[in-house]
């Protein structure tokens, strides 16, 4: 067999069905998993099916730095669930944003982004960028006239993330896809916290949307993946060539685990998310918690932008217990079944400490603009029963009144 493209679905397949088979391409065994290539190279019949191959002229692999028979089924599974023309695999979630903002910009280009960012993508745009020539201005993602407001004649990509890393933030990407567009610029979106099964910027108008992979798509803590989806052309152009000679391959093994957990990908994110609004529900009316934000209640700021744009109000919780650091950091040691982790969209329920953890090298002041306080905590709702979890928030919670009591 020397092409492994897999196939397109028949039309009309539904997003479950594409989920468990779409993108699969079988060996000559005739396995029913999808199969693991652990190979690095791959045989020519003669030299001239190697020279063919490498310009392109005859389909095939030729490296699995470049592509990979496993890799790309995933990347065909994916893109058939973002409805996206092209994708393709990275190692991790920063491999996918790092390429899909540097790879198409040169020196005295200007990316515009929302303040309001994971810390590592701060970095890139605040830092990484502009070591290499490529300038960048960061505004708040919910105003219109600061996205305007910050466009130059260089500007040539706009980026955010929505719901955003930590405070959930809800952005109105159609909004800012026009924005971009009228100035012939292009709009990379971080999706990870909605998840492919609660939010298509592309369908918003987005140009290309990124992912961790490492979240909702694996949701079960085993593996490190990334993803960028967009046009053939954007791939083609932009991309692949960046990809392979840079080189953040995806593992065939870590491909393999992605493909296996796209198949569960629609039951997980739904009951996640059914979970995260009792939760919600239980710590907005608790009178230890300053603050509550979750996507799927009336009382969001940016509700109404959620229901245009959004399938749901996503997995994940932010709030603010009274008390400030001391306090979060008392209330989470106390919890029980609610592990304290970094990591999101997992099986389990997980909760970081911002501030302390993924925003940490920002200063005060950045956090503060960004929402980011010292008792504001992430909670990643998992799949465990929704009672156990309010009753573990419950139990932690009285800890922490008790030990406020006490201080008093």
């Amino acid at each position: 067999m020397q092409d492994f493209k897999p196939p397109r679905d028949p039309e009309g397949w539904r997003t479950a069905t594409r989920l468990v088979h779409g993108g699969t391409t079988r060996s000559p065994f005739g396995e029913t998993a999808e199969a693991i290539f652990l190979t690095q190279g791959y045989v020519y019949p003669t030299m001239e099916a190697a020279e063919a191959r490498f310009k392109g002229e005859e389909p095939g692999f030729v490296y699995s730095r470049y592509n990979n028979p496993t890799n790309a089924m995933f990347e065909e599974r994916m893109a058939l669930l973002e409805g996206a023309e092209a994708a393709r695999a990275t190692a991790s979630g920063m491999a996918a944003v790092t390429a899909a903002l540097l790879a198409p910009l040169k020196a005295g280009d200007h990316v515009v982004a929302s303040r309001a960012l994971f810390g590592s993508c701060l970095y890139i745009v605040e830092e990484l960028l502009p070591r290499y020539g490529i300038a960048s201005t960061l505004v708040d993602g919910k105003d219109f006239k600061a996205w305007k407001d910050a466009l130059r004649p260089q500007t040539q990509t706009l980026f955010l993330e929505s719901p955003t890393n930590p405070s959930l933030e809800v952005y109105d990407i159609a909004a800012v896809a026009a924005i971009a567009h009228a100035h012939g610029a292009r709009l990379v979106v971080d999706n990870a916290f909605a998840s492919p099964m609660l939010q298509k910027p592309l369908q918003l108008g987005a140009d290309c949307v990124v992912y961790s992979a490492t979240k909702h798509i694996d949701g079960q803590g085993r593996c490190l993946g990334g993803v960028v989806l967009s046009s053939k052309d954007f791939i083609e152009t932009h991309l692949q060539t960046y990809l392979r000679q840079t080189g953040p391959a995806l593992s065939p093994f870590n491909a393999w685990i992605l493909l296996k957990s796209l198949e569960t990908l629609p039951l997980r994110v739904q009951q996640q998310m059914a979970n995260a609004a009792k939760v919600a529900d239980f710590l907005a009316d608790h009178p230890l918690i300053a603050r509550c934000f979750y996507p799927g209640r009336a009382d969001h700021p940016q509700a109404e932008i959620v229901k245009r744009q959004m399938l749901g109000g996503g997995t994940m919780v932010a709030f603010e217990v009274t008390g400030g650091k001391p306090a979060a950091f008392a209330f989470a040691n106390a919890l029980s079944i609610i592990k304290i982790s970094n990591n999101l969209g997992d099986a389990k329920s997980l909760i970081t400490h911002p501030a302390t953890t993924t925003h940490q090298r920002l200063t005060p002041e950045a956090r503060a603009t960004m929402g980011i306080g010292e008792g504001l905590l992430r909670l990643s709702v998992g799949l465990e029963d929704a009672e156990d979890l309010i009753a573990d928030l419950q139990a932690a919670l009285a800890v922490l009144g008790q030990k406020q009591l006490a201080a008093e």
